[in-house]
């Protein structure tokens, strides 16, 4: 098991400029790195890879961002413009040797309506189709998808383990798993640890974040039996910290932080991942 930092706790969007991040990370201890690749020509993955080496860290995931005008349930348009990017994110992959793709790769972020049941059948029915489509595709490179439950204020897709593995189980495809994150598990599941061990052999990916986004460890979420069942399951992937604070600002309001919550962004770093490797032992 390795521990992880996303980068967007340090900034937005991730360029390959960001690369002088990379020695700090290490400094504290981090294995592997998470990238968000807000748009493809951000980054010349070769470079980044060449920084990572530098570091002697790994890029564990790349995190794709579902913005406006990518979505695989949208118009037309929007399905096409999430294909092509998602499959440029899976060649930057290659290039950084990155195992896998994560996050909520089947919409965009901040579609949340009350939509009718048949009209719900026929969203899952598109989202369906095209990551049959994406699947194979990162399946043809080695590469892995795991898709992300939002909570409900993000998305009305995709808000519990039960239907992320009904969604994996309708597209049939070993490069699909998924991607659990504590934060949006602490709203939307009964039992954290009780949906870690549904997802079982399916887990492939897993965010560790404090109930309020800050340092995990330093929040009301019962972490024992979240690390019993991670041990349980034998989950051998990353555990990530993807914490976002007020000092980033365009992630900042995309994901609601409105007050600091921990006096600085190296203390959820630091403190979170000592913590970790404490609870894990």
């Amino acid at each position: 098991m390795r521990f992880g930092i996303n980068s967007f706790l340090f900034v937005s969007p991730f360029t390959t400029q960001s690369t002088r991040l990379f020695s700090k990370f290490k400094k504290w201890g981090f294995d592997t790195v998470e990238l968000p690749i807000e748009a493809p020509e951000h980054i010349d993955s070769l470079k980044v890879k060449a920084g990572l080496d530098r570091a002697g860290l790994a890029c564990g995931s790349v995190c794709a961002c579902m913005g406006p005008g990518r979505d695989f349930r949208g118009s037309a348009k929007d399905q096409r413009e999430a294909m092509k990017y998602c499959k440029a994110l899976i060649d930057h992959m290659v290039n950084l040797d990155c195992p896998s793709l994560i996050g909520p790769v089947y919409s965009v972020v901040g579609k949340a309506d009350a939509v009718e049941p048949k009209d719900q059948k026929k969203e899952f029915a598109l989202v369906v189709k095209n990551l049959k489509v994406l699947a194979k595709y990162a399946e043809d490179r080695g590469k892995v998808i795991c898709v992300e439950p939002l909570n409900r204020f993000e998305t009305d897709f995709l808000n519990t383990c039960e239907k992320g593995l009904r969604l994996i189980k309708a597209v049939g495809s070993p490069a699909l798993k998924l991607h659990l994150d504590t934060f949006h598990m602490n709203i939307e599941e009964k039992n954290q640890a009780k949906a870690i061990r549904a997802a079982g052999k399916h887990l492939g990916h897993f965010h560790a974040c404090g109930s309020d986004r800050g340092t995990p460890g330093n929040d009301h979420i019962d972490w024992k039996p979240i690390v019993a069942a991670l041990k349980s399951i034998k989950y051998k992937g990353d555990v990530v910290i993807e914490s976002f604070t007020t000092d980033v600002k365009v992630i900042a309001r995309a994901a609601a932080i409105w007050r600091k919550m921990e006096p600085t962004r190296e203390e959820i770093a630091t403190k979170g991942l000592k913590f970790l490797k404490k609870a894990f032992k």
